[in-house]
């Protein structure tokens, strides 16, 4: 039997308060984040990382001085290993902008030797931001470790059946809170990303789409107004529209119950247990929301994390590098930044 190493991989975050600083560095030196030369690139990462770090140790904070999405990865990748069950496969945990990096990931992997190994994104949606990121340091992570294994990418699963059908149970749990006879609005809040990124060819909010359009057809029968916003933009850019803080102010002038789901996010951490529970929750009671209900991320709901186990093995059956749920390129050709083939 091939021995197989799947990686699952997010974004990080700092495991102290001495670590927000340089976590905020190797993001804003990302240069799929600041796309600006070289030396400028490292300048303006210096300023925003000096500038943002004692917000963020703010936030942080507020839960204990760290994130907790390394421990809640971990606790994904235990849940797949059960569900794989299999002895020569095994799964392994990669961040992208703090420990473990892709380099100590890459270096436990090629101690285990495998045969194959698969990147499988804790991303649903697929971004230049973040899936590409992290696939981009992968090669050189790989290459330095002197690991050759075929390597194939799951890139994207928005609309993954175990992924539609964990997030629209815990939705159904919310929306059964709601008290009264308004209906409810469910805003699927999803990170933002600047709208540069979006004209330059970036399928992401065409992802969230696809994914709020399969969890709205699971919850047919529910009483509900579906709506989609973004949270977390920072810095001058223009970002996609609309803004969560915006929708939540006019679910309050509206006087209608809101019920937020993090529709991008798969573990709970900064931006949903401090930006959409703290400070959004405290919005919503300024902004007259009369209900404010959050919808926990998938975490190790079982069908989510079936629907992982499904695509690793997915991944696996096709001889393609790149490998989109189904097998087939879900982007149009509008889209340049999908990495997988237009064929």
């Amino acid at each position: 039997m091939a021995r197989t190493a799947i990686v699952v991989f997010n974004l990080g975050g700092p495991d102290g308060p001495d670590a927000v600083r340089p976590f905020l560095f190797n993001l804003f030196s990302d240069p799929l984040i600041i796309r600006a030369p070289g030396p400028l690139r490292w300048a303006l990462a210096q300023f925003i990382s000096r500038r943002r770090a004692p917000v963020a140790r703010a936030i942080y904070a507020e839960m204990g001085g760290a994130s907790p999405i390394l421990q809640r990865t971990r606790a994904q990748a235990e849940a797949l290993q059960a569900e794989i069950g299999e002895v020569e496969t095994r799964v392994f945990v990669a961040m992208r902008y703090w420990h473990p990096f892709a380099a100590e990931c890459a270096a436990e992997v090629k101690a285990f030797a495998p045969d194959r190994v698969v990147l499988l994104p804790l991303y649903p949606q697929f971004s230049t931001s973040t899936t590409a990121s992290f696939a981009r340091v992968w090669t050189g992570a790989a290459r330095d470790a002197g690991l050759a294994a075929d390597t194939r990418i799951v890139c994207c699963y928005p609309a993954e059946p175990g992924f539609v059908a964990a997030t629209a149970a815990l939705i159904r749990e919310s929306l059964a809170r709601i008290e009264g006879d308004r209906t409810p609005r469910l805003l699927f809040s999803a990170h933002g990303l600047p709208e540069n990124f979006i004209a330059a060819g970036d399928p992401y909010c065409s992802h969230v789409g696809m994914t709020v359009a399969a969890v709205v057809q699971a919850l047919d029968g529910a009483k509900f107004e579906p709506s989609i916003s973004y949270q977390s933009r920072v810095g001058s850019l223009e970002w996609v529209k609309p803004y969560t803080d915006d929708e939540i102010r006019r679910a309050g002038a509206e006087g209608v119950p809101l019920v937020i789901v993090p529709i991008a996010f798969v573990s709970e951490h900064s931006e949903t247990l401090v930006e959409l529970d703290i400070e959004y929750g405290r919005l919503a009671r300024e902004s007259g929301v009369p209900q404010y209900e959050r919808v926990p991320a998938v975490g190790t709901h079982p069908d989510f994390i079936g629907g992982l186990a499904r695509l690793a093995k997915e991944a696996l059956s096709e001889d393609v590098p790149v490998m989109p749920d189904g097998g087939a390129r879900l982007c149009g050709t509008s889209f340049g930044a999908c990495p997988c083939r237009a064929d």
